[in-house]
């Protein structure tokens, strides 16, 4: 946690600083209101402690510019007897609380950690929905073990960290877990899957945008590098963004600030970054397709996460844990699996990994009637432990000999998509492409008239 202290009084400003040390809250003095707005712009802070009379700009005056800044960090206003009326002002503009001077240096402590606790959860009900998810990290198997040693290593470290590994093996539960151990775990966890947004939409998503920034942009947005600020902020499929934005992704981890679109100043953030990717980055690189400069900076910490079939030790324990889950939500009274079912879960290969498994387990509980999930009622079609399930490949098998790679390539895309009603999110996952390797396809062999999702 980070304080800004704007205060006129040295011995105010000195005292409240002493007192946060003690508490080990991180703090930054302002002797002014010009100087608060200097130190703003370079670096980011969780709250600020603002003095309602200051020469030249006043606390009040400096609460108005730092909302329409867009700042979005609480702001508690310093008053002397006889000026309530002014701090209730303060109130009304921006402030989200106020002292009286002269105040208890414990007093104010605790309404700091209490509005700092009240932001990070209005963030993270912005981003998920009024839910804050726990993590859970499952297995015993020695790569999992070197998993959850590695994460315990760098909970103390700030740096930045890749997560890499096939489709659902649970990336996004390991960025998590990094985030919750890590030092920041009291501040947001805010995650965008960059496959999963429009390219002409990304770069507002990311940075935000200023209010006539463009056609449609109404008010001004908030982007995920700001909403992050104080927490953690989890890029998923990496892989995916377009070459310009890599530059100016690059740009935020060297500066550690970003500028929004059709603004003018930067603002600083404090957001942890961790990435995730199942793409060979390595391979991207010497493509051309992803700039080396940015690779070496998100490759300080990198995690593999193995696929399911190489730890198949861990799925009775995964699986019982997924039921336990499972079973609650669905007000379901399953208690656990044959030795028979546990036998087929470990004798199948699992290409969609923890994700399949999980969807595997929650089909058998519909069709479960006792308190035990059998074999019969798991949707698996072999026990063979070299069965491979059929690739997205099977699209093509009407297709005749005599085409071109290109038009199988564009008949499976035709079929994939009427199989799909148009959607080309889910088209995409069946062809076992991303969303916006469809689209560029899809362009390129003139299929742009058929329906989106």
């Amino acid at each position: 946690m980070k304080v800004l202290i704007v205060d006129d009084e040295t011995n105010i400003r000195t005292l409240m600083s002493r007192y946060l040390k003690i508490e080990k809250i991180d703090s930054r003095e302002a002797e002014n209101a010009f100087s608060a707005q200097r130190i703003l712009r370079e670096e980011a802070f969780d709250i600020c402690i603002v003095d309602l009379r200051m020469p030249g700009m006043d606390g009040l005056q400096l609460i108005k510019w730092i909302r329409s800044e867009g700042f979005r960090m609480p702001v508690i206003m310093v008053s002397a007897h006889g000026e309530i009326q002014d701090a209730v002002e303060a109130l009304k503009n921006g402030a989200q609380d106020y002292v009286v001077k002269p105040f208890n240096p414990e007093e104010i402590t605790i309404k700091i950690k209490a509005l700092v606790e009240a932001q990070n959860f209005r963030t993270i009900h912005e981003m998920e929905g009024g839910q804050k998810n726990e993590a859970v990290i499952i297995g015993q198997s020695a790569e999992m073990m070197k998993i959850k040693n590695l994460l315990s290593r760098i909970s103390g470290a700030n740096s930045t960290v890749l997560i890499t590994g096939e489709s659902g093996t649970g990336k996004e539960v390991v960025a998590r877990t990094i985030h919750q151990q890590s030092q920041v775990a009291s501040g947001p966890f805010v995650a965008i899957n960059i496959g999963g947004v429009p390219e002409n939409l990304l770069e507002s998503e990311l940075f935000g945008h200023e209010k006539g920034a463009f056609t449609g942009a109404v008010s001004r947005k908030t982007g995920m590098f700001e909403l992050a600020s104080g927490g953690t902020l989890f890029l998923d499929e990496i892989g995916e963004m377009p070459l310009p934005l890599q530059v100016k992704l690059l740009r935020v981890l060297q500066d550690k600030s970003i500028t929004r679109l059709g603004g003018t100043s930067p603002i600083p953030i404090n957001a942890r970054i961790v990435c995730a990717t199942n793409r060979n980055l390595e391979e991207s690189v010497a493509e051309g397709t992803f700039r080396e400069d940015l690779f070496y900076r998100l490759n300080v910490v990198r995690i593999r996460i193995p696929a399911l079939r190489e730890r198949q030790e861990d799925i009775p324990l995964l699986s019982n844990w997924i039921l336990k889950r499972l079973s609650a939500s669905m007000n379901r009274h399953v208690r656990g699996f044959t030795p028979e079912a546990i036998s087929v879960l470990k004798s199948y290969s699992f290409p969609g990994n923890v994700r399949e498994l999980e969807n595997v387990i929650e089909r058998a509980l519909i069709f479960t009637d006792g308190d035990l999930v059998t074999a019969d009622s798991l949707d698996i079609r072999s026990s063979d432990p070299s069965f491979q399930r059929p690739r997205p490949t099977r699209l093509l098998e009407d297709v005749p000999e005599v085409l071109t790679l290109k038009e199988s390539q564009r008949f499976a895309i035709v079929k994939a998509l009427k199989r799909w009603e148009g959607n080309r999110t889910k088209a995409a996952e069946e062809l076992g492409i991303s969303r916006r390797s469809l689209i560029t396809k899809i362009q390129e062999y003139g299929l742009e008239n058929g329906s989106d999702e």
